[in-house]
């Protein structure tokens, strides 16, 4: 089910008509899983600030993908600007429990 909704929600960044709103708002991070070794994708809302991504997980207790990012981090290329970029990514869980993964570029 998730990779279903997840496959639709990539088609909308390359829609006609609502492709470039959906593309200010939603990327595509792919990183390498720290245990499994894979190439991973997947979509992820973000907001940037120059060389800083923002990306707020929602739900992080039902998700695994940000804990690759925790301690020191690790390198995470998003889709931005019609281009792939390369950062380091590093995860940070607030005392409210929120976790946001931050990328520098």
């Amino acid at each position: 089910m998730v990779r279903r909704v997840n496959k639709w929600i990539v088609g909308l960044r390359d829609a006609p008509l609502v492709g470039k709103l959906v593309r200010k708002g939603l990327t595509v991070v792919t990183y390498t899983g720290r245990r499994s070794g894979r190439t991973i994708s997947t979509p992820v809302g973000y907001q940037r600030k120059g060389d800083i991504v923002e990306i707020r997980v929602m739900m992080p207790d039902a998700k695994v993908w940000w804990r690759n990012f925790e301690g020191e981090g690790g390198p995470l290329t998003l889709e931005l600007d019609g281009t792939e970029k390369t950062g380091h990514a590093t995860s940070h869980r607030d005392d409210k429990g929120r976790v946001t993964v931050r990328v520098q570029l």
